[in-house]
């Protein structure tokens, strides 16, 4: 179902397009006047517009409209004799216009050629991200096609992009289109979870650190920002950012040039940076506990990745694209899911968006009997006092204890993962003195794969 926007300072014409439009299966939004109307293109596929009108004329909007969206299909509606504005409108992006009177079925065939062309448009645009991406996305919520259309035409426009959004939304998803539409595809794609690790280790990963910086810097380590040179850099969770660090992060926006712990040399780097958020950066700005100079530079551009609540339509595609994805990721040949389930799960609330649905699909897979995800199992492992998921025993389960229930609930399981693993690798190469061959003893790897993940989390030694 399509939304079309009606602009009119006249209620009589305004309630005669809602009727014709609305007894055609559209969904219809009004507004007054231009100034009304800029309030409310988020919530429009197409805007049939007067031409002539108190304020902000039906041209003014029109450029306004271009300027934000330039595929919104606009139809000038003008007075007799105004033709030859109405065709200069169209050479600066007007769809189309009609004279006043208009036939009122004329005016419905070109408004569905109108929406026809904007949803080829979207459609184009989606799969050249698919392309670009190497996967399918699913979005036909018209909250999420306009997330993606916008996202696509700012992607070749190099600068800083700010995500907001609740956790689980799928804000690196829209990072990953950011950068494979950008100038910069061929370049690196780099990611830190700014809330995966202590200040100042943030700083030394972020920044990158010269040997003997501080204890356990036994190597050099270029840093994300280095790593990311001519890329793009996505810093997830930007507003857990202690002030000292985000100073610096300030002056690699504005100046491009970064400088590593225990280093007195600035190095100059080209990186875009994305950024995401589940945070009010704006309040905190104002509270004092994020610079506001940095929240100004972040949010040159600031998307909203919609929550799963807002786009429960998408729910059933959502499903049986992650039941796909398991069932190539298991080596499955035949993964089904009954049709009680898809309605079931898009009725469900998903106070985890997006990644609580990918999950439960996830565990539905894991523990399906004969290649169905049933709604009968799904009821079951909700049901209050069912068994959590069995985890194996381990002998230094003690030694090593797994992140707290609140830290999981923060952070992607990846960033728990290597956060705890350059933790726990640290520890043993401590323990053994930097002894290589004894660590990867009581780590149960093998040298090798040990001096790898040295190297990785810039805790390997010079020879």
């Amino acid at each position: 179902m399509s939304s079309v926007l009606i602009v009119d300072d006249e209620a009589s014409v305004r309630f005669a397009l809602s009727e014709l439009l609305s007894e055609r299966g559209h969904t219809v939004v009004t507004a007054n006047s231009g100034a009304e109307a800029l309030g409310k293109l988020e919530e429009a596929d197409a805007v049939v517009t007067d031409l002539s009108m108190p304020g902000m004329s039906g041209l003014e909007l029109l450029a306004k409209i271009a300027s934000r969206d330039p595929s919104l299909p606009v139809v000038l509606l003008t007075a007799h004799g105004s033709e030859r504005v109405a065709v200069e409108a169209m050479k600066h992006g007007a769809y189309d216009y009609l004279s006043k009177p208009f036939d009122i079925d004329e005016l419905a065939h070109v408004i569905e050629r109108a929406l026809e062309a904007r949803r080829l448009r979207q459609d184009n645009r989606r799969m050249s991200v698919e392309r670009a991406l190497g996967r399918r996305i699913v979005g036909e919520a018209p909250v999420m096609r306009r997330l993606l259309d916008t996202a696509t035409r700012v992607a070749s426009r190099d600068v800083t992009v700010l995500l907001r959004g609740e956790t689980g939304t799928g804000k690196e998803l829209i990072a990953e289109l950011l950068h494979a539409h950008s100038s910069r595809a061929a370049g690196p794609l780099v990611r830190f979870n700014c809330a995966a690790l202590p200040a100042d280790l943030a700083d030394a990963e972020l920044f990158g650190h010269e040997r003997g910086a501080f204890t356990g810097a036994h190597a050099k380590r270029t840093g994300y920002f280095g790593e990311a040179d001519g890329g793009t850099l996505f810093l997830d969770e930007v507003g857990e950012l202690p002030l000292p660090i985000q100073a610096k992060l300030l002056r690699a926006l504005q100046e491009g040039e970064i400088q590593s712990v225990g280093s007195s040399r600035v190095t100059k780097v080209n990186v875009r940076v994305v950024a995401a958020t589940n945070r009010d950066l704006a309040a905190m700005a104002k509270a004092g506990t994020f610079r506001e100079d940095l929240y100004y530079r972040l949010a040159v551009v600031e998307l909203t990745v919609p929550p799963l609540r807002d786009r429960t339509a998408d729910i059933p595609e959502l499903a049986l694209e992650m039941t796909r994805r398991c069932a190539e990721r298991f080596g499955l040949p035949r993964l089904s899911i009954e049709p009680a389930l898809l309605e079931e799960l898009r009725r469900a609330d998903w106070p985890g968006n997006v990644r609580q649905l990918e999950n439960t699909i996830a565990r539905l897979a894991a523990m399906s009997a004969g290649g169905v995800l049933s709604l009968g199992d799904y009821r079951e492992q909700r049901a209050p006092g069912a068994a959590p998921p069995v985890v194996a025993d381990h002998d230094d389960a003690d030694e090593h204890p797994a992140p707290s229930a609140d830290l999981a609930a923060e952070l992607p399981l990846r960033d728990q993962v290597e956060a705890f693993e350059r933790g726990v690798i640290a520890r043993v190469m401590e323990a053994t003195g930097g002894n290589q061959s004894e660590a990867a003893r009581r780590l149960g790897v093998s040298r090798v794969t040990l001096i790898d993940k040295l190297k990785k989390y810039g805790l390997a030694r010079r020879s």
